[in-house]
């Protein structure tokens, strides 16, 4: 296969894969880096690189799953509290291999819009290095990341888009 048919496979693969198709078996570190330098080379406008990127594995993944069940508890009415939902936060967070926090800094240079386009350019990256990899991901993007902040120390000019989670899966459709 040339280059154009490669990339045009990989592109025609990328998905969603949700984590209750992710086995138990680690992504090497190698596979990450990889993933996450991929994110970095999205183009973005005057070089502000927008991208903030936090990998929660193990203990970090197990809190993280503790804090985003603790907070949809917080901020959630007790006549629509679920508790599927509750333990389905826990379940897709521990679950995973690794859970990256995906944030925009607001650089001020260009406009806010144009920073959220790179991140998305970024995330895009990390999808089709994935699928490239045979590593299941999606990104996420539930109300409740916004009350993060803190311990994801974002500062003023920064939010927080999402939750991009990984991990293996079984079997993957793409040759290459």
């Amino acid at each position: 296969m040339n280059k154009a048919e490669v990339l045009k496979d990989i592109i025609e693969q990328r998905r969603s894969i949700f984590p209750k198709d992710y086995h138990e078996t680690e992504i090497s570190q190698e596979t990450i880096d990889e993933i996450l330098h991929s994110a970095t080379l999205a183009p973005n406008h005057k070089r502000t690189k927008p991208w903030r990127f936090k990998v929660f594995r193990g203990e970090e993944k197990a809190n993280l799953a503790i804090e985003m069940q603790e907070i949809y508890k917080s901020v959630t009415a007790p006549q629509v509290f679920l508790e599927k939902k509750y333990n389905d936060i826990g379940f897709k967070i521990n679950k995973a291999d690794a859970v990256v926090s995906i944030i925009v800094n607001f650089s001020g240079m260009v406009p806010e819009w144009e920073e959220i386009a790179a991140v998305s350019m970024a995330v895009q990256n990390m999808y089709l290095t994935c699928t490239a990899n045979g590593v299941g991901c999606y990104w996420s993007s539930p109300k409740i990341v916004d009350h993060l902040k803190d311990s994801l120390t974002i500062e003023e000019n920064q939010k927080c888009l999402g939750l991009f989670y990984m991990g293996n899966v079984d079997q993957f459709n793409v040759t290459i």
